[in-house]
């Protein structure tokens, strides 16, 4: 077995090891650089859609480019295809002649924490709080919609998408009723937000 199918051996075993301590939470991808467009070699907790064989990310492309690029870029900010935020470390793995030959990367999907760090804030508040979604209305855009949507599943003790279908519709007339349904693209980040159809959005402000 040559060096580097040892290291990316030794590599797949930590891949899979750190998916399995936090299921649901982290996907851990491991990518074989030696091949830019089939990098994807283990994916686990796989939260961005993506599978075996798919081309390098972009950090992928710069290290294969670049040997001095550098081993580790931590905790910087991400985002998953359906608009999730995510919190990446990426780590490059180089063979004894210094070239980089796989990196492991840790993409942590943050929404969930955002969700109950409303729920505490809620919970600790002291003020005489009436619906919180139309006591913080803010700016109208696309983040601000997703964060009423988070505060107002928090303030029920819920994620979005565990929203019943009389929270749900109770939303959405409120969302309507303060002009957030006119934001563009709102309709398709409310159906990725709480996982139902456009059918159900339009039936519930109808």
């Amino acid at each position: 077995m040559t060096e580097d199918e040892l290291l990316l051996r030794e590599a797949e075993t930590i891949a899979t090891a750190l998916g399995r301590m936090f299921p649901g939470l982290c996907e851990v991808v491991l990518h074989d650089l030696r091949d830019p467009a089939h990098t994807v070699r283990v994916i686990e907790n796989n939260l961005s859609g993506r599978k075996i064989g798919d081309p390098a990310t972009e950090i992928g492309v710069a290290r294969i480019q670049d040997p001095d690029y550098p081993n580790v870029i931590q905790n910087y900010p991400n985002t998953f295809p359906d608009g999730r935020p995510a919190k990446s470390t990426s780590i490059g793995i180089k063979n004894s002649e210094g070239v980089y030959i796989a990196a492991l990367c840790l993409n942590m999907d943050v929404s969930l924490f955002a969700t109950v760090s409303r729920s505490l804030h809620n919970l600790i508040s002291t003020d005489d709080q009436q619906q919180p979604l139309t006591e913080t209305l803010r700016a109208r855009t696309v983040d601000g919609l997703r964060a009423l949507v988070e505060e107002f599943a928090a303030s029920r003790g819920k994620t979005p998408r565990a929203l019943t279908p009389p929270d749900r519709r109770e939303l959405l007339r409120n969302l309507k009723e303060n002009g957030y349904l006119d934001v563009k693209h709102s309709v398709p980040v409310l159906t990725d937000i709480l996982g139902v159809s456009r059918a159900t959005i339009y039936n519930y402000v109808s």
